[in-house]
């Protein structure tokens, strides 16, 4: 049997923290090593996979498109680029009237950056601590975490980080020179800390009141994940430009940003070969509508009510916290987390940390009760 993992290392840069599992199969929320072991997958491409793996209605328009054609220049028109287009205006905020199709959540975070600095004429960013919007130089900017951004200053200039869910040090970093404020509905990377209602209304109000763009970025909180189809619908809240990617098009690589009539971007100030391609805009549409026709956004809410549930019950010593919304959680330990998530991929159960205390859970938004019992079980072993 090939060993590829001592494969991988020697050709690859080691810029991510590995586990010794090689993952060669997917279906549902079940992933298969190499051995043939199973696994219950809760970490999910990290959030990508809310329609499961291999889900087969983008299967069958992705192969059918494969076989018609796969990339097309931004400079005609496409179909499938169209009607993407139209299904994106019609499922987000009525306020949003625009897309820009692109690849990833962090060519997202960059595009927004730059049509709020030509739609405004002004350079400012605040953004939250404990945010994460990505590693690219302007979104790694926006991202607090010291350790991904201090090897590589100077960033961009012009972001401040306030603490999250405060609202008055948020108004006192607002200034004349604000272009925009830009926050997490729910910080996934940061500890699955969930924005207050309150908050966030309070902030899209000042916003108005100030003329400063409100940047939502729900790359991992987006389509159905939290209950809603996008996280910024439990408020009163409608942002001016909507981030989104990661579950957009089933596993396949794709991001948009949707933009209200505010945004102005003229022709020629930004661009990108492989965004829209024909590809992923057919898988988009028919993974957005498999959410819809299968109503994840009811499932994820149901579903993590019950574990939520379980977990509770269970009234284990070590978890100082849950927080959860829809199929979100993070099960915050009174110690470090890292060796529970080993004993849990030794279970059967594959987690990510957010943090260094904190197990996050981002289970397929299909996952059965049957194995959302299993996690459930797996979880309360591990942690008892």
């Amino acid at each position: 049997m090939t060993d590829y993992i001592n494969l991988q290392q020697t050709y690859e840069f080691p810029v991510y923290a590995k586990r010794d599992l090689v993952l060669v199969k997917g279906k549902g929320a079940r992933v298969w090593d190499e051995k043939g072991n199973v696994y219950i997958d809760c970490v999910a491409g990290h959030g990508v996979a809310n329609l499961g793996h291999c889900p087969e209605k983008v299967i069958h328009a992705a192969t059918e498109q494969l076989n018609r054609f796969v990339t097309c220049s931004n400079v005609f028109y496409n179909d499938q680029r169209a009607l993407l287009m139209e299904r994106l205006i019609q499922i987000t905020p009525p306020n949003l009237k625009r897309v820009f199709l692109c690849n990833t959540g962090t060519e997202a975070v960059e595009g927004a950056i730059k049509f709020a600095r030509y739609s405004t004429g002004k350079t400012d960013f605040v953004c939250a601590m404990r945010s994460f919007h990505g590693r690219t130089m302007g979104a790694l900017s926006a991202t607090y975490n010291p350790k991904y951004r201090d090897d590589f200053k100077p960033l961009v200039p012009g972001f401040h980080h306030v603490p999250y869910n405060r609202f008055e040090k948020l108004e006192e970093k607002i200034s004349e020179k604000t272009a925009a404020v830009m926050l997490e509905v729910v910080q996934g990377e940061g500890g699955v800390n969930i924005g207050q209602k309150e908050y966030f209304e309070q902030v899209a109000q000042l916003c108005r009141e100030k003329g400063i763009l409100l940047i939502v970025d729900e790359v991992q909180t987006g389509f159905c994940r939290t209950g809603r189809m996008f996280a910024c619908e439990h408020y009163d809240v409608e942002p001016d430009m909507l981030l989104l990617a990661k579950s957009i098009a089933g596993g396949i690589p794709m991001g948009a940003i949707v933009c209200s009539d505010k945004i102005k971007n003229p022709m020629g100030k930004h661009g990108t070969t492989f965004g829209g391609n024909p590809l992923a805009c057919a898988a988009a549409l028919a993974a957005i509508d498999t959410m819809t026709e299968e109503k994840l956004d009811e499932q994820a809410r149901e579903k993590g009510k019950a574990l939520a549930d379980q977990l509770n019950q269970a009234k284990l010593d070590k978890i100082r916290d849950i927080r959860h919304l829809g199929l979100m959680f993070g099960i915050e330990l009174k110690e470090k987390s890292k060796s529970y998530i080993l004993k849990l991929m030794e279970e059967g159960v594959l987690a990510l940390p957010a943090g260094p205390t904190v197990i996050r859970l981002l289970p397929p938004l299909v996952i059965t009760k049957d194995e959302l019992d299993f996690v459930a079980e797996k979880v309360i072993k591990v942690l008892s």
